[in-house]
């Protein structure tokens, strides 16, 4: 028996943000309270060595205060963030939802977080982990798109020392107009301006670290091939597929089904899926990090199958606990 089958309906009867909170609280001062666990194979990608290839995706640890307890779950990499350049309170509360019936969260946090400040104060006291470290960087919220490469160079200067891999958070669909730097000569002008900051920083470092950029489960054919063949012109690293989505289909009879903010959990996990496949067959080369309804071993798998060279769980972990990392990891030593 899963022993998080006990303690889920406790944590289920607060308020959810609530709940994630004082989680995370607990976890940051008890590390050990998360079961230790480590497995899978090493993998090389991005010139990074992963010590296995299943992640843990942003949003779930926004200001980097659990990583210690999240290295002993097991993980390969541990994506922290989205942090923005200044603290940011988020959206009105409430603002997180779950649909239990449907394994599912809606959420409109709005890039809530102390700052990439606080962020760095924080990793600078925390034991390295084994495993590796991502920063999801984000722009404010009062920060125009026209001025939006100003915040994300200031993501990278601060970040650079801390982290094994950068993420560009353009598409979660609770920053008004965010999605919009997901298209056309918006796109071309900041992953230029992030390229060549990336450069600046390697050379004035002596130190590269790869940058990917995440994007939307809700682009159709014609603006994701769009999208794909910008970011292979500006030599990014790698893509993340994918965050949260807007289609509300699947939830729409239940209570909180049409609730403002960004689907995940099962819903997700076809259309996510797919969006792997189609990445990974227009871009045969470029690292694929799969994000989006894992919510078993079984969806992992079938990211991998798709194309996917690494797999994140966020939701999953919410309505499944850690031994859904378990199960992850001994499928990876299977396959």
């Amino acid at each position: 028996m899963n022993p998080y089958h006990y303690l889920r309906p406790l944590l289920f009867r607060l308020d959810p943000e609530r709940a994630h909170n004082r989680t995370l609280a607990l976890l940051a001062r008890m590390p050990s309270f998360m079961p230790r666990y480590h497995g899978g194979k090493p993998v090389e990608l991005m010139g990074l060595t992963f010590p296995n290839r299943l992640g843990l995706a942003a949003g779930l640890d926004k200001n980097g205060i659990a990583v210690s307890a999240f290295d002993r779950a097991g993980f390969g990499f541990i994506e922290v963030g989205t942090v923005t350049p200044r603290p940011q309170p988020g959206n009105p509360q409430p603002r997180l939802f779950r649909l239990p019936e449907h394994e599912a969260i809606i959420n409109r946090m709005g890039f809530n977080n102390r700052g990439i400040d606080a962020l760095i104060t924080r990793l600078a006291a925390t034991p390295k982990p084994h495993a590796l470290l991502g920063i999801n960087l984000g722009k404010n919220k009062d920060t125009p798109n026209e001025e939006a490469l100003t915040d994300y160079r200031i993501g990278l200067q601060k970040a650079w020392a801390h982290a094994d891999y950068l993420t560009i958070n353009i598409s979660s669909p609770n920053t008004a107009g965010l999605r919009e730097l997901q298209h056309g000569a918006a796109l071309r002008e900041l992953l230029a301006g992030i390229k060549a900051e990336q450069q600046r920083l390697t050379v004035e470092t002596a130190r590269r670290v790869p940058i990917v950029v995440k994007i939307a489960p809700d682009l159709d054919d014609t603006a994701l091939h769009a999208t794909l063949d910008t970011i292979a012109e500006a030599d990014m690293d790698g893509i993340i597929a994918t965050n949260t989505t807007l289609d509300k289909s699947a939830v729409e009879h239940h209570p909180h089904g049409g609730e403002q903010g960004g689907l995940s959990g099962a819903p997700l996990t076809a259309a996510s899926t797919a969006i792997v496949q189609k990445i990974r067959a227009h871009l045969p080369h470029i690292a694929l990090i799969a994000s989006g309804g894992v919510m078993s071993a079984a969806d992992m798998q079938a990211k991998r199958d798709a194309g996917a060279d690494l797999v994140q769980i966020y939701s999953g972990l919410i309505y499944h606990g850690p031994q859904l990392v378990r199960d992850c990891l001994r499928q990876l030593e299977r396959g």
